[in-house]
């Protein structure tokens, strides 16, 4: 394993690589707000869910509220809302505390501010707003600047392969493709970055155009900094790396797949609130056209669709070891939406709550579909080693679609995540019909095992149908729960021979934070076999 001490040699040997100046600033297509930057300038920077106010002095030298927000602040993305309000005031500001930064942390390649995503953001992030940093600037701070920019470069193209695998690695070699075009560079090298950006993508962008991580979200972090990468090749006259523009068209169908009819991206394995400005910049962008696919093979996703009603279900094995540290226990799990409200959905991932919450957030019981005996389909690693990694309980999983003679839509699908603890296999039908006005459910749990000491044994099934928080919900009788959106579009969840109970429930994908909500629950005693049969009906 490389050591500190032989990481900063290397790098003070190679100090005279320094860039002769900048060659383009990439647009940056995150949404704004022009009053975190007026908070800026009075001391008080708005970050992660938290507020730190700095009393005047630098905030690399004070203690930090929460890890989250010292990634944000080393991370430098804050700088696209001064660039925004185009205040000479705050760019002041926003130089003082990159020179802050790069005189205290510059140099001493330890902590948050050089883990390898913050530093791929942070350069991104720098390259974007040069313009802002630079404005008024002396000649002095531009040459530190211009040193800092490089130091940065060699660093993670040192650390690229070894950079975590996912998200992390891929967003690496964006930015060190972006630097590359951005500083002054031989065409051999900026090839050289693109044809390395390319084997990433190519191994991460599935030919069905989800990542290889199965969240929706960060497909769109991803294309956030694919497009404007995409662009400045073509402004610059450069030749945009081959897999580029086809991994980016292969990622549009995708993202519209995860699309609620609401505008936001459902909420699977990690996927947290999105800014619907921000999916819209995107999409802006998207030259596809077309409609939803039906299925993503690869990463595991059925979407069932007619009018203003959809359906998203997670088919899916849960990711291999290393991509599994926001991987979500939720096989089987569906969201439903229908005209502008979601109905029904997952939890969703707390990306600034507490880790007992972003834990919580990650079990089969956040997610709308089976538990048996309160325990997650597959197994969260607890471990200070390896971090919270997940053993997959879910090993098999099948999937069939047909289309019966009303042409309704049927999904039928299976997981083993139960076989190994209880010897339980769980089997979910979703039929949507011809007019998208009616849902039939069924979980079918059912045993797959002879042993007469285990048959004897009392085990609980709950099917959970989690809540958006905006729908009301008005228990009509034991069977029957009526939801009702703020539009007063209504449907009604009506299992028979079942008591539907209302529990309270929490959302922990909300832009504001976690949001009080509720869920509709079916509980019932299995020892050998259950059928729970249900209903979902509009409401005229």
């Amino acid at each position: 394993m490389i050591g500190i001490a032989p990481l900063r040699i290397r790098f003070f040997t190679l100090t005279d690589r320094t860039p002769t100046g900048l060659v383009a600033a990439p647009t940056d297509l995150h949404a704004v707000d022009p009053y975190i930057a007026e908070e800026l300038v009075r001391g008080r920077i708005a970050l992660a869910g938290r507020i730190l106010e700095t009393g005047g002095v630098s905030p690399f030298t004070v203690d930090m509220p929460t890890p989250e927000f010292e990634e944000a602040l080393h991370a430098f993305g804050w700088l696209r809302h001064v660039r925004a309000s185009k205040s000479e005031e705050a760019s002041v500001r926003a130089r003082i505390l990159v020179s802050d930064w790069m005189a205290g942390h510059g140099r001493r390649i330890v902590g948050a501010a050089w883990k390898s995503e913050i530093v791929a953001e942070r350069l991104i992030a720098w390259l974007s707003h040069s313009p802002v940093i630079l404005q008024t600037a002396d000649a002095g701070f531009y040459r530190r600047f211009l040193k800092s920019l490089g130091f940065h470069v060699r660093y993670l193209s040192l650390i690229a392969k070894h950079a975590p695998d996912g998200e992390t690695r891929l967003k690496t070699r964006i930015a060190l493709a972006m630097a590359s075009i951005s500083l002054p560079n031989r065409p051999s090298r900026i090839a050289r970055h693109g044809m390395k950006l390319d084997k990433e993508l190519e191994r991460q962008i599935l030919p069905d155009g989800g990542h290889i991580s199965r969240n929706p979200r960060i497909m769109l972090d991803l294309l956030l900094d694919l497009l404007p990468l995409r662009q400045s090749y073509i402004n610059l006259g450069h030749d945009v790396p081959p897999g580029l523009v086809p991994a980016i068209d292969r990622m549009f169908p995708a993202i519209r797949f995860f699309r609620h009819q609401d505008g936001d991206l459902a909420l699977f394995n990690g996927s947290t609130a999105t800014l619907a400005n921000e999916l819209a910049s995107v999409l802006r962008y998207d030259e596809t056209s077309g409609r939803p696919s039906r299925t993503l093979p690869d990463i595991g996703y059925q979407r069932l669709s007619v009018g203003d009603t959809s359906i998203l279900v997670d088919t899916g094995i849960p990711s291999r070891l290393e991509l599994s540290k926001g991987t979500h226990c939720g096989c089987l799990s569906f969201e439903f939406s229908s005209g502008r409200s979601r109905f029904i959905v997952n939890s969703g991932y707390p990306a600034f709550a507490a880790p007992a919450f972003q834990r919580a957030s990650r079990s089969t019981a956040a997610h709308s579909t089976i538990t048996i005996n309160d325990t997650s389909s597959s197994r969260i690693s607890r471990s200070s080693l390896f971090g919270p990694i997940m053993y997959p309980g879910v090993t098999d999983v099948t999937a069939t679609r047909e289309t019966d003679v009303k042409g309704s839509d049927i999904l039928t699908a299976s997981h083993d995540g139960y076989l190994k603890s209880f010897g339980y296999i769980h089997q979910r039908q979703i039929e949507l019909n011809a007019d998208g006005s009616k849902i039939k459910g069924r979980d079918l749990v059912q045993a797959q095992h002879d042993d007469p000491k285990r048959l004897s044994v009392s085990d609980e099934v709950v099917c959970r149908f989690h809540i958006h928080p905006s729908v009301e919900l008005v228990s009509l009788d034991e069977e029957s729960v009526m939801m009702r959106a703020t539009d007063g579009t209504s449907w009604v969840l009506v299992a028979p021979g079942h008591v539907l109970s209302i529990a309270d429930d929490v959302f922990m994908a909300h832009a504001s934070g976690v949001r009080p909500s509720q869920q509709i629950e079916i509980s019932c005693m299995v020892t050998g076999s259950v059928d729970i049969r249900w209903l979902i009906e509009r409401r005229v």
